[in-house]
């Protein structure tokens, strides 16, 4: 009996067979070996945040609970009322309810669950490794002790070493506004915990407070082995980057966006591998930039820097590190192999050891070969 049409061996024509074979292997190859969205890619890949105040991770939930269990007045009524606090359009806006918040942390345990709060979040983004900025004049201007403020905050740090295998640097920053004796006082305090503490910084209103201001204090934590960084060119000109590197001798710039208007800087910081820690969110919420779209990014790694994405005070500028990756792929249309490059960068400019950092740049480089 004759069979139908559909039901011939195609075997009985092997050249028809080797054409079928050869498009069907062409076409496989060229599948994607995974069609993750971005959403997807950005949460799973393995990443480091350098410029993060933990301060400043201060949600508005905890907050209350804390203000409530040290009887500590807010003028909030309601979560929702202290959440529309968090609107402001400058710089100084946001730091005048920063420090207000910060008036409600007493003790150790305050210092510990913020901190933890924030290491559990990050957790479930895949941050691996964190290093975390805290303010420690903040606090000890209200009479709080140094120590209170560091074994809240190191007790934090171990556990999420422990418990969820995040590693962790931690950065001593020096407030701007205020005079560089106090920074000096506070350096002093600091060198009982000189184990604990990687590096110190430079924060808070930058515009009139120039890095030349504490040139002193910073050459005094040299001396004594710690690392340096400083907030430079955020509000503040390309003048205060130079300083930065010239005078605080520092390892990394935080921000760093008006380096673009100065092409000499420019060449410095390549040549030098000065990495910048740039906050996406942060810079849209402060009117850094008006539109992500007009963020700096882009032309940055264009222009061989070492640019890195972090969240600097996610409580308060609507997201978290994975936010932030999303928020600036998105304005500028970054690839899968950018969002690596971000990824490998905040290795490369971590102050891990060198082994560590080879160690976790290949495994970015993994996971993109697997969800590219």
């Amino acid at each position: 009996m004759r069979r139908n049409v559909k039901e011939r061996d195609i075997s009985l024509y092997p050249d028809i067979q080797m054409i079928i074979r050869c498009y069907m292997s062409l076409f496989l190859n060229k599948l994607p070996m995974n069609t993750l969205s971005i959403e997807d890619f950005i949460s799973g890949i393995p990443k480091a945040e350098l410029h993060l105040h933990i301060e400043g991770t201060f949600e508005p939930e905890l907050m209350s609970k804390i203000a409530k269990r040290n009887n500590k007045k807010i003028k909030y009524q309601s979560i929702e009322e202290l959440k529309q606090a968090y609107n402001f359009n400058n710089l100084q806006d946001f730091l005048n309810i920063y420090y207000e918040s910060a008036g409600v942390l007493i003790e150790e345990q305050d210092f510990y669950e913020m901190t933890w709060a924030y290491l559990k979040k990050v957790h479930t983004q895949n941050l691996v490794h964190a290093e975390i900025f805290f303010d420690p004049q903040t606090h000890t201007d209200r009479g709080i002790k140094f120590s209170t403020v560091i074994d809240g905050i190191h007790r934090a740090l171990e556990d999420a070493r422990n418990k969820l295998g995040i590693s962790s640097k931690l950065i001593m920053c020096f407030l701007r506004h205020l005079d560089e004796e106090a920074a000096i006082h506070t350096l002093k305090e600091a060198l009982e915990y000189k184990d604990w503490i990687t590096a110190v910084g430079l924060d808070s209103s930058e515009v009139y407070n120039p890095p030349s201001k504490f040139q002193r204090v910073f050459e005094k934590a040299k001396k004594e082995n710690l690392l340096t960084v400083a907030h430079a060119g955020e509000e503040g000109p390309a003048e205060y980057i130079w300083e930065a590197l010239r005078l605080l001798k520092v390892s990394r710039v935080d921000h760093g966006n008006h380096c673009l208007v100065d092409e000499n800087l420019i060449k410095e910081l390549v040549k030098k591998k000065i990495p910048l820690t740039v906050c996406p969110l942060s810079n849209l919420k402060l009117k850094v930039v008006q539109d992500l779209k007009q963020h700096p990014l882009r032309k940055m790694m264009d222009k061989g820097l070492l640019v890195t994405i972090n969240s600097d005070d996610p409580a308060y500028f609507g997201g978290y590190v994975n936010e932030n990756y999303l928020a600036i792929t998105k304005a500028l249309n970054l690839s899968k192999e950018d969002i690596c490059q971000l990824a490998k960068n905040s290795f490369a400019a971590s102050f891990l050891d060198e082994e560590k950092k080879q160690q976790m740049m290949k495994q970015v480089d993994k996971y993109y070969q697997e969800n590219r």
